[in-house]
């Protein structure tokens, strides 16, 4: 029994391996969690949230570059290590735009970047700024370049969309997770025991099929309120209502086979046929409809986000930065806007493109 699991799995995985366009998705997945994973450790702006605002250089486009007075300020920083890993590292300092800078003496004369034809010239003190000679002033003169442009904030969007992947996999994980408890529970319920019980959890799908998905989503979302683990809740309780019927099907068909007929012969408990005998072999569907899930639940993620009863700002969402600059579209700078919504088009075709590698690799008939 063992052996032959086992074996199905290699097959499985060896079939999957066939497949380009499963393992392009599963690549784009693995990358994903690479950087949901490590976000902090790879964006260019670390401090929590990436949130760190220059109004002076808003709506700049991909590649731009910036020099920068550092001004170092007096607070410690807060939080350990893995704090500063998972929510990010608070800045102690503060940055000036700048197109130009002198030394004089014990004195700093820049001049201040208001925008691209205006500059305000400003002195600080050397001694302010360091407490080493005039000379390592030049520590304090950095240039940020932003690859992917800057938002109508002057935050970093290559950084905030780094730090909203982990927004869109968790969405989908956690909505899953909820989906699939709830959809394997009462689905196996149903197609096993029949009778009443599959006319109650039926007329229940059935219902909550009848309703619209976003509007559901809507109901969940302003009875729970708006915020991150509302709308993970949210998503996930309007999602299992395929599964449970995918489910439903598959148990009915599997609980008249000889080995499950046996079981019961054997006076095995029904809870025990279930999980041991029935649901085991039931897991490629299963992971066929997660993968489709997930791709589900990030699409519904960025639409309410992007309608603002999603993930509320400063936390970043790439529904939420479409939002922020979709106004650009159809002005200078439109990649404002598109950038996120390639990344959902991507990570999105990435689960999709596995669910089916998944399919085809898990159909024993091919």
């Amino acid at each position: 029994m063992v052996q032959t699991e086992f074996s199905f799995k290699a097959q499985m995985w060896k079939r999957l391996k066939k497949n380009k366009g499963a393992m392009f998705g599963l690549a784009i997945i693995i990358l994903a969690v690479f950087v949901t994973v490590f976000g902090y450790m790879v964006a260019p702006d670390n401090s929590p949230n990436a949130d760190l605002q220059t109004v002076e250089i808003q709506a700049k486009k991909p590649g731009y570059s910036q020099q920068f007075l550092k001004i170092p300020g007096n607070n410690i920083s807060e939080g350990n290590w893995l704090h500063h890993f998972i929510s990010g590292k608070k800045n102690n300092f503060q940055l000036i735009p700048i197109k130009g800078y002198q030394v004089r003496g014990d004195s700093l004369l820049i001049n201040k970047f208001i925008d691209d034809d205006t500059s305000v010239v400003q002195y600080y003190s050397v001694n302010q700024l360091t407490n080493k000679t005039p000379a390592a002033i030049q520590n304090n003169i950095i240039t940020k370049k932003y690859r992917l442009g800057t938002d109508k904030f002057g935050r970093d969007i290559l950084s905030r969309l780094i730090i909203g992947t982990r927004v869109s996999l968790a969405v989908g994980l956690i909505a899953v997770l909820i989906s699939l408890t709830l959809g394997i529970i009462l689905g196996a319920l149903a197609g096993y025991y029949r009778g009443w019980v599959d006319e109650v959890i039926m007329w229940l799908v059935n219902v909550t099929w009848s309703i619209p998905t976003l509007l559901l989503v809507f109901a969940i979302t302003m009875a729970m309120g708006k915020g991150f683990w509302q709308i993970f809740i949210a998503v996930g309780l309007t999602m299992w209502v395929s599964v449970a019927r995918l489910i439903r099907g598959q148990v009915m068909a599997i609980k008249e086979m000889e080995y499950v007929q046996a079981a019961r012969a054997l006076g095995l408990k029904n809870s025990r046929i279930i999980l041991r005998h029935i649901l085991p072999n039931i897991l490629g569907p299963v992971m066929v409809i997660a993968a489709s899930n997930f791709a589900t639940a990030i699409i519904v993620e960025a639409g309410l986000s992007f309608l603002g009863i999603g993930i509320q700002p400063p936390q970043p969402s790439w529904g939420l930065m479409i939002k922020e600059n979709y106004n650009f579209i159809i002005t200078h700078n439109p990649l404002l806007a598109l950038v996120p919504g390639f990344a959902i088009m991507l990570l999105v075709l990435a689960f999709n493109l596995l669910g089916n590698g998944l399919r085809d690799a898990v159909d024993v008939k091919s």
